[in-house]
């Protein structure tokens, strides 16, 4: 009877698991037009290491969709979108609690979690056709006041392509939080449940 249990329990992880990967795509198998900085598969980040098994981004079909619409948009004016972040597995979460748990700017894993454990939010920059990046003020996972978007003692060109990049954003149906220019969740996010799934790398 224990063996059966066993089998039961395994059964059950794996076809939730299955389950899980199916409510997320691969932003990269329905469309190519992004550029690629994904940190946390490396060790550029306050972390200062690599906690995801490889680059990818995978987010809910919805989400992905509107962001290949952003991205169009931004092409259109000469810029593209560059991707820091998107789904995140609860465990990244809890590690990245565990290392500065401070709500303002870490999701508490143990609570609501985070809008990336939904598949549901980006961590994005821009950078021109060419590749050469826009200058945002600051780098991404930057802790503090001159990350805010509502922080307006920046340079006026730091400004003024942090608006492009939340109006353009905006306009496909994200939106901002106050303490990271970085970070956009979808509309619908909290529509979607949290997922614990791990990258599938190549």
């Amino acid at each position: 009877m224990k063996l059966y249990s066993l089998y039961f329990l395994l059964f059950i992880n794996l076809f939730a698991y299955a389950q899980n990967s199916k409510q997320l795509v691969l932003l990269d198998t329905i469309n190519d037009g992004f550029a690629y900085d994904i940190r946390y598969a490396t060790s550029n980040n306050f972390l200062k290491e690599a906690f995801y098994d490889c680059a990818a981004c995978y987010l809910r079909p919805e989400v992905a969709n509107a962001l290949k619409e952003a991205n169009h948009y931004f092409c259109e004016m000469g810029y593209k979108i560059v991707l820091f972040d998107c789904y995140r597995p609860v465990s990244a979460q809890k590690k990245m609690w565990k290392v500065f748990p401070n709500p303002q700017y870490v999701a508490n894993p143990y609570k609501s979690g985070s809008v990336h454990n939904r598949g549901a939010a980006v961590d994005i920059s821009l950078a021109k056709l060419d590749g050469i990046p826009v200058d945002m003020g600051t780098d991404h996972d930057f802790f503090g006041r001159e990350a805010h978007i509502d922080n307006t003692s920046l340079p006026k060109q730091v400004l003024q392509n942090r608006k492009i990049l939340q109006d353009g954003m905006r306009k496909f149906g994200f939106e901002t939080i106050r303490t990271e220019w970085w970070h956009f969740n979808y509309k619908k996010n909290y529509s979607f449940q949290i997922i614990d799934f791990n990258f599938e790398c190549n």
